[in-house]
């Protein structure tokens, strides 16, 4: 693993991430199962509306 490089002029902070007790439960239940079958689960993710982009009025 390489170390991140900051570009000029940014600061990358890094902040943990703060998981709920059902985030945990469901990385726990992925990651034995895993251990015990060596085939990842796969999830079903809810759908997200397409974001609709806005529409730009130019003057005559």
């Amino acid at each position: 693993m390489k170390l991140a490089v900051e570009p000029k002029g940014i600061d990358l902070v890094v902040e943990p991430h703060k998981y709920t007790k059902s985030d945990d439960e469901l990385m726990t239940k992925i990651i034995s199962h895993y251990k015990k079958t060596g085939e990842l689960l796969k999830l079903n993710k809810p759908k997200v509306a397409p974001k609709t982009k806005k529409k730009s009025i130019t003057k005559p």
